[in-house]
């Protein structure tokens, strides 16, 4: 995802010329950006966009109002995120792999992991998410196996699954086994892909 293409994408809001004015605004006053941030959803509407998917328009608006800013991105996505809905909290979330933060804002994705809104748990597993320890990461995947986020939401999965998370995936299939329920279809197929047969001596 780059910031041309989320611009791209909100040719089409109602207050195109709204958000033509409020990047130019934040890009040489930052501290503007609290203002347009809470407005975006009311000014650019919140529907889903057709590209990229997965995208609602306020979600887009503001994750370019924050990639808008001259510096301090990391200080203003703690800030938006702390002070914001659940709506504002995701565009940062969403955000932060736009942003030249590097690690700083992982312990944003530690907090969303800890919440109980499924939609704050698949914000944090974006590409961000490559900043998690991988302990954290594993958890956070197991997490999404128990609320009934769908593991595609989840950036890398194929290439960070591992041993550790099998035998995390192998453990919760038994519990849910032993009380009469089964696993969530995409979970039970990354088990099955990550299960290795022993071969026989």
């Amino acid at each position: 995802m780059t910031p041309d293409r989320l611009r791209a994408a909100l040719r089409g809001v109602p207050d195109p010329q709204w958000l033509d004015a409020a990047l130019r605004r934040v890009a040489t006053e930052p501290t503007a950006i609290e203002r347009f941030f809470v407005t975006a959803a009311r000014r650019c509407g919140r529907g889903p966009l057709p590209d990229p998917p997965g995208w609602t328009a306020d979600e887009a608006a503001r994750a370019l109002l924050l990639a808008t800013l001259p510096n301090g991105h990391a200080a203003a996505a703690e800030t938006l995120y702390r002070q914001g809905d659940a709506a504002e909290k995701r565009a940062v979330l969403r955000a932060l792999p736009l942003l030249p933060i590097g690690a700083e804002c992982v312990p944003l994705l530690h907090d969303a992991i800890r919440t109980n809104d499924t939609r704050l748990v698949a914000a944090a597993l974006g590409p961000y998410a490559r900043h998690l320890e991988q302990p954290a990461w594993r958890q956070a995947v197991l997490k999404c196996v128990f609320t009934g986020v769908p593991l595609a939401v989840v950036d890398d999965l194929p290439e960070r699954a591992d041993g550790e998370l099998a035998r995390m995936l192998a453990a919760y299939a038994a519990e849910r086994h032993a009380a009469g329920r089964t696993m969530p279809d995409d979970a039970a197929d990354l088990l099955r892909r990550l299960t290795i047969p022993t071969p026989e001596a």
